[in-house]
């Protein structure tokens, strides 16, 4: 996939406030801090499209960027993060849960996992989901310019492992050096054309 033009549309925080499901939508989803932001950043060729945060919790609504006038990129807001309200969590979830639920146009997510953390049960929990509905799940580990090659490898085995899915269905990725961008752009424009 080869993306020419990217423009934030709106964001929402019911289905009431979605865009008219008129094109198709790939999701991206991921604990705080993750680097959603980032990752969308770094496949639109744009520094800021995405607002960053070194803040976990930063996105708290369903931002839609339209992208090549034909498809939007979905940010969901992050979950676990711990020092925002019981009550906003629960927001959240409920916003995201409509979201996947409700939306036929959704081709896929895209699961952030930050490489030097173990995948936690919101994971499991998503990715158990998502094969329940039948919506493709690609696994994405973030940050891996934060750990050495050989590192890199071994994390890609012990997080495959746990998550039963082989070393080839899970993408390493660093927006700080790009490694990984053009794999998942590959995977994305599969997913478009299904």
């Amino acid at each position: 996939m080869i993306i020419k033009q990217a423009e934030f549309v709106k964001s929402a925080v019911n289905p009431s406030h979605f865009p008219e499901p008129e094109f198709q939508e790939i999701a991206f989803a991921g604990r705080s801090n993750v680097g959603k932001s980032s990752l969308i950043n770094t496949l639109v060729n744009r520094k800021s499209l995405v607002k960053t945060s070194g803040k976990p919790g930063c996105t708290q609504l369903i931002n839609f960027f339209k992208i090549n006038e034909n498809s939007f990129f979905v940010d969901l807001p992050g979950y676990g993060y711990a020092k925002v309200s019981k009550k906003i969590r629960s927001q959240w979830g409920g916003m995201v849960e409509r979201y996947l639920n409700q939306r036929e146009n959704l081709m896929g997510v895209v699961l952030l996992i930050d490489i030097r953390r173990e995948p936690q049960k919101e994971e499991f929990q998503l990715m158990q989901w998502l094969v329940g509905r039948g919506i493709p799940c690609l696994r994405v580990l973030t940050k891996a310019d934060k750990l050495s090659r050989q590192k890199q490898l071994n994390r890609v085995a012990a997080i495959a492992k746990l998550l039963m899915c082989s070393k080839e269905d899970i993408i390493l990725f660093s927006a700080t050096s790009k490694q990984g961008k053009d794999d998942i752009l590959k995977e994305i424009g599969t997913l478009f054309h299904q």
